[in-house]
């Protein structure tokens, strides 16, 4: 339980120091002084296309860079955390087995059919990586018997799931969150950490 523990503690801390950068970047903007190092934001080859937009959008785009790199990192922690403690119970063919809502198997093969016929890179060796984040949560719930023994309670882990996934949708789809929304971010991810405590 130590360990579990110091991991959690760890990521705390990962995702306390990723938001005390976006609070400098703020800062940075608010009175035009450079703080934080320079990131670089376009690959080294031709930076021309991104330096056509809009510079309050680039800079809009630089404050929302962080919350997205926060739910990344949540949406892969969850996805792994889940791939493993179900195969850790049911071995490397977990997601075959009967662990997985037929909804989200559905639409895993749907999302795997659409990037083939496009012809796009496969984008991952493992089904898992095919769910939306909501889905998740499905997979939790459904393995409420394996995952009882991780989180404290299940409601709690639907409610948590489901307030993360309303803040989601305004990273995914380009919108900047409010102040309130930003507050609520950083309170839903300390909510799921809390949650495995």
């Amino acid at each position: 339980m130590k360990a579990e523990s110091s991991e959690g503690h760890l990521k705390l801390f990962n995702l306390s120091f990723q938001y005390l950068g976006n609070e400098l970047r703020a800062i940075e903007q608010q009175y035009s002084v450079s703080i934080l190092q320079e990131r670089e934001t376009v690959e080294t080859g031709d930076p021309q296309y991104y330096r056509q937009f809009d510079n309050d959008i680039r800079s809009e785009a630089a404050g929302m860079g962080l919350h997205y790199e926060v739910f990344y990192c949540l949406e892969r922690s969850m996805r792994k955390l889940i791939a493993e403690t179900i195969e850790s119970v049911d071995g490397p063919n977990w997601w075959d087995a009967n662990h997985i809502p037929e909804t989200v198997m559905t639409n895993v093969e749907s999302n795997i059919k659409r990037e083939r016929d496009y012809g796009f890179s496969i984008r991952s060796d493992a089904k898992i990586d095919y769910t939306n984040f909501g889905e998740l949560g499905e997979i939790i719930k459904k393995n409420w018997t394996i995952f009882g023994s991780i989180f404290n309670s299940q409601r709690a882990v639907e409610k948590v799931i489901s307030s993360l996934n309303m803040l989601r949708n305004n990273i995914a789809h380009c919108c900047p969150l409010s102040e309130d929304e930003v507050v609520r971010l950083r309170l839903s991810v300390k909510d799921w950490f809390r949650l495995m405590e």
